[in-house]
């Protein structure tokens, strides 16, 4: 419900197809979410060259999808904060790069897990 109206919740159908429109504008205007799904392809595809093991299958789709998570959480946060600061003032810019570098942080470790992953593959 948006605050302040007497509208209902839209449907579940409705909710749904808003969030595809979501991830669509992401994918469309945002390199970062394209390199990242490219990252995450690549991750795929070595999984299959590597005939990885079911857990390892979670492993990688779940650090992927977090990563993505990650970053439209942070695409969201620098779009609400150039609505309320559209002039630069420096707790905007603090409140953008601390969410840049949540993802950043999220992104180091999970190339970690990565690596871990597909070395125990190769080793194995």
């Amino acid at each position: 419900m948006i605050p302040g109206s007497n509208s209902d919740h839209p449907s579940f159908r409705k909710s749904f197809l808003f969030a595809i429109q979501g991830f669509r504008t992401a994918v469309s205007t945002e390199r970062n979410i394209k390199v990242m799904l490219a990252v995450g392809a690549c991750a795929v595809a070595a999984g299959l060259v590597l005939q990885i093991d079911l857990v390892s299958w979670a492993i990688i789709l779940l650090c992927c999808g977090v990563v993505i998570t990650a970053e439209l959480l942070n695409t969201a946060v620098e779009t609400v904060v150039d609505l309320v600061s559209p002039e630069f003032h420096p707790l905007a810019g603090r409140a953008k790069d601390i969410a840049a570098a949540a993802v950043w942080v999220l992104s180091l470790l999970v190339a970690v897990v990565g690596v871990l992953v597909f070395a125990n593959a190769i080793l194995t």
